[in-house]
């Protein structure tokens, strides 16, 4: 097959359906979950901080440099040790109070499902049209997430039974699968649509997710701007960066596989 390859920074606006399958991000791509779960970062942070005596306040810069695409364990180590901090690893069913890095990623989860039950979420409007307009294609789909809450916010947003494949951070654990930058997740979830990288995109909106699709040798790597920056997202590698899916809509005309 021809490899689709697009320059980086190319502003031409490509045909989602002429792909052989869309991997998509969840939080901030599909839904704004990334909002849910940056503000419970904040939350779980700032009380641990403010408990800890940690002299430096957590900002929101810290979700971008440390937490922003990673699973979650791992983005807990990253901001730690950004702080000096060194807690031992643990074990992920460590208890929300244990002083380890998987009892605080579990602690910032009690705060993530308490405000998305309280919550819910709704999907981006022009990221269901999107999904409409690829189902009418016949163009397979995949959720490809860092997340363990993956499979609960495609419940609560009623998009579940549109994703055949959903390759999250439960399914990275079981694997063995490294965080974005890696790109092991995204490489996984096309072989389980059974499809080739470099004939199929991956939508994010991180700048590690983008890096990951751009390594993986996905034929293009198409950034959604939620707050990260076009520059950020064009320097990880994205072909192209768009404020939301919408935009690409006109591009995309329904056609059969």
């Amino acid at each position: 097959m021809t490899t689709i390859q697009p320059e980086p920074g190319n502003t031409s606006l490509p045909d989602l359906t002429s792909y052989d399958a869309i991997l998509f991000d969840l939080d901030g791509v599909l839904t704004p979950t990334a909002d849910v779960h940056m503000h419970a970062w904040k939350v779980m942070f700032t009380e641990l901080f403010d408990a800890w005596g940690v002299a430096k306040p957590y900002t929101d810069d810290d979700y971008y440099l440390s937490l922003d695409g990673m699973q979650r364990y791992e983005g807990v180590s990253r901001l730690l040790a950004s702080r000096g901090i060194d807690l031992p690893w643990g074990s992920p069913d460590d208890a929300p109070t244990a002083e380890t890095v998987c009892g605080v990623g579990n602690r910032k989860n009690v705060v993530f499902a308490d405000i998305l039950e309280r919550d819910g979420v709704t999907a981006y409007p022009g990221s269901i049209a999107m999904l409409d307009v690829l189902e009418a294609a016949g163009t397979p789909k995949a959720v490809v997430s860092s997340s363990k809450n993956a499979e609960s916010v495609l419940r609560a947003a009623g998009l579940r039974d549109r994703f055949p494949v959903v390759v999250d951070g439960a399914v990275a654990e079981v694997e063995g699968l490294p965080s974005k930058p890696a790109p092991d997740m995204f490489l996984l979830g096309a072989t389980r649509l059974g499809v080739d990288p470099a004939r199929s995109v991956v939508v994010e909106d991180a700048a590690s997710g983008v890096a990951a699709g751009v390594t993986g040798g996905f034929a293009l790597v198409l950034g959604v701007d939620r707050g990260a920056g076009p520059d950020a997202l064009l320097a990880a590698g994205a072909h192209l960066v768009v404020p939301d899916l919408s935009d690409l809509l006109g591009a995309a005309a329904p056609s059969s596989h």
